[in-house]
């Protein structure tokens, strides 16, 4: 289990002691990341040089409203920084709006910045979209070269779904990741998160779900 979890820390009051904690929670633990605001990437990094966690930041959060050469920028000194994920929020207005060709645009200049240096996780926001805005997020992230599609931010109300954890993975279908983000704090939510198809599970609670 720990090695599918994303260990998270993205509050904004969050300090240095604190993410210091969650870097050794992650090496104790064997986590597959540490989630961390791009302020926090180089110090997590610091702190993870010697382990086999990776560092991962969010770009264009929580919103999703920053153009796509700012998400570029903020994906490239992410980068630099030491991250080697990164899970950028989709322009949700941009979507809802059918203006899927700057939606697009958009994952790509992220995917472009981050090409063979970090693997790109879309976050689609599923408690602001109907179905077929979904399966659309789903099918513009595929087609810009994501590696995942992800759930929620955590920002904007909502969570994981285990719903929509399926309607994702029939969308894109086997080639791609799937974290669920958002709400899941036990064992048995991330299981049943699992069974629907995700492959990462994204969590403030990862230490909880696995002393489980």
């Amino acid at each position: 289990m720990g090695k599918l979890i994303d260990h998270t820390l993205l509050k904004p009051n969050a300090n240095k002691k604190q993410i210091m904690k969650l870097c050794k929670e992650a090496s104790l633990h064997q986590f597959a990341s540490v989630c961390v605001n791009p302020t926090w990437v180089q110090f997590a990094s610091q702190c993870l040089q010697a382990t086999d966690v990776k560092v991962c930041t969010v770009i264009g959060f929580p919103l999703g409203a920053n153009t796509p050469e700012t998400k570029a920028f903020e994906t490239k000194n992410a980068i630099e920084n030491g991250a080697v994920e990164v899970d950028m929020v989709i322009n949700i207005g941009a979507l809802k709006s059918g203006d899927v060709e700057l939606v697009e645009r958009d994952i790509r200049a992220v995917c472009a910045a981050a090409s063979g240096k970090a693997s790109v996780k879309v976050i689609i926001e599923t408690s602001l979209l109907t179905d077929d805005e979904k399966r659309q997020a789903c099918e513009l992230a595929k087609s810009a070269g994501a590696d995942f599609v992800k759930t929620s931010s955590g920002f904007s109300g909502g969570g994981a779904a285990v719903e929509d954890i399926e309607l994702m993975r029939r969308t894109v279908g086997e080639a791609m990741g799937i974290k669920a983000s958002g709400g899941i704090k036990t064992k048995k939510d991330a299981d049943r998160m699992i069974k629907a198809g995700a492959t990462r599970i994204g969590t403030s609670s990862g230490i909880e779900i696995v002393q489980e």
